[in-house]
């Protein structure tokens, strides 16, 4: 049994969220995490998922608000351990609720092309070209909450 929950910026379980990113989402790509970044997280809602038997983080987000209406979905990640089990839908779903909640109209991602499938299943569609970041093809994906 999984179980969501926000997690504040700059406590233990962030610092966990932020090793899980890294390890799932840049290390494979040979890129690093850059504590830079960290500075802008302090606005965002980080979202994680737990699991109940032991508490161990298994998956997380960001949520990034870009203006009244949008807010960004960024660095989703699920420990390999867990992939294909539904954490990620999970993790999708809960955070669009929270954004909803919270008064969002849209959420916009990019998404790298090996999850563009992904996301299409959960509602959300392709808009405007595909672009490059670091060698890395992505696709602006959008939904209506």
């Amino acid at each position: 049994m999984k179980k969501m929950i926000d997690v504040d910026f700059g406590s233990s379980r962030y610092d966990e969220l932020v090793e899980l990113r890294y390890k799932v989402l840049l290390e494979p790509l040979g890129l690093k995490f850059l504590d830079s970044f960290r500075d802008k997280e302090v606005a965002y809602l980080h979202i994680g998922c737990l699991e109940s038997l032991d508490d161990k983080l298994v998956g997380g987000l960001i949520l990034a608000p870009v203006d009244d209406e949008n807010i960004r979905l960024m660095q989703v990640a699920v420990s390999p351990k867990c992939q294909g089990q539904g954490v990620g839908r999970a993790l999708v779903e809960y955070a669009q609720k929270r954004a909803k909640d919270a008064g969002f109209n849209k959420i916009v991602m990019h998404a790298m092309l090996s999850v563009v499938a992904f996301y299409e299943k959960l509602g959300y569609f392709q808009e405007g070209d595909l672009f490059e970041e670091q060698g890395i093809t992505f696709a602006k994906m959008v939904k209506k909450l």
